[in-house]
């Protein structure tokens, strides 16, 4: 099969599960059965609000795409399946350092089950960090990549670039610092380092970058060597404000390469909590995740054509 994805793809993004419990409900342990229906409740609220961008118009079908996790969104992926719209599901266990499957070996049959157009794998890698624990998560993602293209299916890799003590140090201790100035270039290695152990991509969901030319540098990455000129790569919102969305989706939508961005947090949080504290009505707060998901469509772009 050929690498790579055509088209727009704007992924509303709420496969959460360990901060998703924590952040909104509080839930430290395993949540009983109320609280799992509570939080796979509000996953389907959060799919209420995709819906209804959708609907109005705001958000083109062919451009909308769901990423929602099994064990709080099986619903959710299903309804999506319904409507055509995009799908992609987590494979990777929540919250770990080095990355691993979440049903170990039997992680096929469970993507099997939802036949979800993107497997999606999130990886903390920074490519100065220890060089064992890297093999080890370089090694399960070349697994998991042969397994999906032997079948026509396709990857997208979420990649983080957490700072060693030296890096952070060496941006003055200041994290944003770090973000902007060591981290762009850090993300490309990332992706040569997966691309030179034969981890094949099919779209990178990959950390926000303030200039265009870091962006272009990314994508270039993405892109090089052969087989790879239809691989694409979408900006993550990493639950920032949105005058920094912004900036990073403006940054991005220009560079070929760039076809659109996976966000979570930054849309639905606040509606979310606001249900949840009983200040906002259901209705209330679907319209708001719309209109924001709507609103960095829009940005985006605008920004690709401008």
């Amino acid at each position: 099969m050929s690498l790579g994805h055509a088209g727009r793809l704007y992924l509303l993004a709420f496969d959460h599960r360990g901060s998703f419990c924590r952040d909104l409900f509080g839930i430290y342990a395993e949540p009983d059965a109320d609280q799992t229906e509570a939080i796979a409740d509000a996953k389907r609220l959060v799919f209420e609000g995709l819906l209804g961008a959708v609907e109005s118009g705001a958000v083109g079908a062919a451009e909308a795409a769901v990423l929602v996790d099994e064990r709080f969104g099986a619903e959710v992926a299903g309804l999506a399946r319904e409507r055509q719209l995009a799908l992609a599901m987590p494979v990777e266990r929540s919250e770990r350092r080095v990355f691993e499957l979440e049903y170990g070996d039997a992680f096929d049959q469970h993507i099997e089950r939802f036949d979800p157009d993107f497997a999606k794998a999130l990886v903390r890698y920074n490519p100065d960090a220890d060089a064992a624990e890297n093999r080890i998560q370089l090694e399960r993602l070349r697994r998991l990549a042969d397994w999906l293209h032997a079948r026509d299916r396709k990857l997208l890799f979420e990649l983080l670039v957490p700072p060693t003590p030296e890096q952070l140090a060496a941006a003055g201790g200041e994290m944003t610092r770090y973000q902007a100035e060591l981290r762009p270039e850090l993300i490309s290695r990332g992706i040569a380092d997966a691309q030179s152990f034969g981890v094949e991509v099919d779209v990178w969901k990959l950390e926000g970058v303030d200039r265009p030319e870091d962006a272009e540098m990314l994508a270039d990455q993405a892109r090089s060597g052969a087989g790879r000129e239809h691989v694409a790569c979408t900006v993550l919102g990493a639950g920032a404000g949105d005058e920094r969305v912004e900036r990073w989706l403006r940054a991005a939508a220009p560079v070929d390469g760039f076809c659109g961005f996976a966000i979570g947090r930054s849309i639905w949080k606040r509606p979310l909590e606001g249900y949840l504290a009983e200040e906002l009505r259901r209705e209330e707060a679907a319209r708001l995740i719309a209109r924001h998901y709507a609103h960095f469509a829009d940005v985006y772009m605008t920004a690709a054509h401008a």
